[in-house]
């Protein structure tokens, strides 16, 4: 049975692929195509079909924050240091990151999926979740009228993956991205996994494909034995919550193609925040960072304890003669890292502040939230560490209090 298809001829209805209209949801997951590059190529068509990353310099420390796909054919990476790919390529072009002109560009993306449906929600700067379930077009006809507005109204590649739930619907975009890969070219990938056949769908896929599997929980599944997403199907879900805690039960459900989340729509957004009004004015630089770090720590802990993450970091500050000022700036992905937000509100405040000027009040907050969506095979070990150190530390702060232990600054 052909359970996916990059041209998927013979999906033009919607009860060939199993979905009934009072029984299954269909979920889209629409992902544009390495998108700063392709911004950077509308602006600058020299570009097209040269090998080129979007990023800071690689004496600088700087990371690959997207490449172009004749890059990619030269084993260039997003989430690389960018020295390391000037030695993979030598002829690569390093175009700076304009975050400004991608946001500017993905509101139209996003206002383009919001005239199609209301039940959007976006999850990064290049990516977005759908439920167009209520829709009458065939589902096929919906995904390429999509993909082919996006491309003629806004000059950007995309591509589509549709399930029943979000899970398989990222998973099979995924998947249809890199099966459909074309020299130094787009995919302009549509994945269609039929309703019923999510499992199946998902069995024959690497585990570390799969959500909540990353480099240690893959090591600890290749020790037993596992090692594709259908190898997890098939244990019994008890033994995995024994090995993995609840997230053992996770990984059971999520294998077996379970996943009944709602689409979070912007209407839903909320906004998590930490705020003091100091007894005396605060002059001290230091002091007002480490007050910073504090609230940072603990809207990113209450971030995670409700499985959510945000992209717009706002920062709050009231001078001694009571005059408040807000500023915030947004992310190119959603985040619930500590880290991520302290570094972010800091910069915000030394842009506004004067040196030794006192602050009666400060607050950091964060809001454009939905679900975190982690895309694991591009994030780097070190990444993924962080982030399972910080969720051992939420456990114990959760235990035995918030000054139990702390990450040294």
């Amino acid at each position: 049975m052909t359970l996916f298809s990059q041209d998927p001829i013979g999906f033009g209805n919607l009860s060939g692929l199993g979905y009934n209209r009072f029984m299954s949801r269909i979920i889209l997951h629409v992902d544009l195509d390495a998108f700063f590059c392709s911004v950077e190529e509308i602006h600058n068509p020299a570009l097209r079909g040269k090998p080129f990353a979007v990023g800071g310099k690689p004496n600088e420390r700087g990371v690959v924050a997207s490449c172009s796909y004749a890059a990619r054919a030269l084993g260039v990476r997003s989430a690389m240091p960018m020295s390391r790919a000037v030695q993979l390529c030598r002829e690569l072009m390093i175009v700076p990151s304009r975050h400004n002109l991608y946001g500017e560009v993905s509101a139209q993306v996003m206002e383009k999926l919001h005239n199609l449906t209301g039940l959007v929600e976006q999850i990064s700067i290049d990516e977005a979740f759908l439920d167009i379930s209520d829709m009458r077009e065939p589902v096929r006809k919906i995904a390429l009228n999509l993909q082919a507005g996006i491309k003629n109204d806004l000059h950007l590649p995309s591509s589509v993956g549709v399930a029943s739930n979000k899970l398989v619907a990222k998973i099979a975009n995924e998947v249809g991205k890199k099966s459909g890969k074309k020299k130094n070219e787009p995919p302009f990938g549509l994945t269609i996994v039929p309703a019923g056949e999510e499992a199946a769908f998902l069995n024959p896929l690497p585990a570390d494909m799969l959500w909540g599997v990353g480099p240690k929980t893959s090591v600890r599944l290749a020790e037993l034995g596992i090692h594709t997403i259908g190898d997890i199907a098939n244990w019994n879900q008890k033994d995995l919550v024994n090995l993995f805690g609840e997230n053992g039960r996770d990984l059971w459900q999520h294998a077996n193609g379970i996943d009944n989340r709602p689409i979070i729509t912007g209407s839903e957004t909320k906004s998590i925040s930490q705020e003091i009004t100091f007894s005396v004015d605060v002059r001290d630089e230091k002091t007002l960072e480490k007050t910073l770090r504090e609230q940072a720590r603990e809207v990113a802990r209450q971030l995670r304890k409700n499985e959510l993450a945000g992209k717009t970091v706002k920062l709050k500050i009231r001078w001694s003669d009571f005059t408040t000022l807000t500023r915030q700036a947004t992310l190119p992905t959603s985040t619930d890292n500590e880290d991520e937000i302290f570094h972010t509100v800091v910069s915000l405040m030394k842009a506004v502040r004067k040196p030794n000027q006192p602050v009666r009040l400060i607050g950091v907050g964060v809001s454009g939230i939905g679900e975190p969506i982690r895309q694991l095979s591009l994030w780097g070990a070190g990444n993924e560490k962080s982030r399972k150190l910080q969720e051992v530390m939420d456990v114990l702060q959760e235990k035995y209090g918030k000054d139990v232990i702390h990450k040294g600054e």
